[in-house]
């Protein structure tokens, strides 16, 4: 009987949880970017792109652009900030004229998506190539 009572609790605590992770999962997060950019080894053309996780925890994202018929899978981590970010954005690093898609951060909360660095973006910096930080403010549909 106590184990019963003890998965009903647990039950009972981690369905809010759920439901919040599957809301997450139908959230589109839509940016223009008007430059081409890398998401892995992959380099992609400008347009709008749609931004969405792929799992229920988020550490798969599915990033595409419908118009380009491209579409690709990134592994994400989740990283909590200090503060709350204000708006939904792309974060792009910036070297000379190559672009590579970073993280996404999502408004009003702490959470923001950070992409693992592609082997380009790795040479850029073992070059010594200076780096900026580029965001674009993104919209959620």
């Amino acid at each position: 009987m106590k184990y019963a009572t003890r998965m009903l609790v647990l039950t009972l605590i981690m369905l809010p949880l759920l439901a919040t992770a599957q809301l997450n999962s139908t959230q589109k997060i839509v940016a223009q970017v008007p430059f081409e950019f890398a998401v892995g080894s992959k380099i992609v053309p400008s347009g709008e792109w749609i931004v969405q996780p792929a799992t229920m925890d988020g550490r798969v994202l599915v990033i595409h652009n419908t118009a380009a018929s491209v579409g690709l899978f990134s592994t994400a981590s989740l990283v909590e900030a200090n503060k709350a970010a204000g708006n939904y954005t792309l974060v792009f690093h910036r070297y000379g004229n190559r672009y590579f898609l970073t993280g996404v951060k999502i408004a009003g909360t702490r959470t923001s998506y950070k992409l693992p660095e592609s082997k380009g973006e790795a040479e850029m910096r073992a070059q010594n190539v200076p780096a900026t930080e580029e965001i674009l403010l993104a919209s959620l549909r």
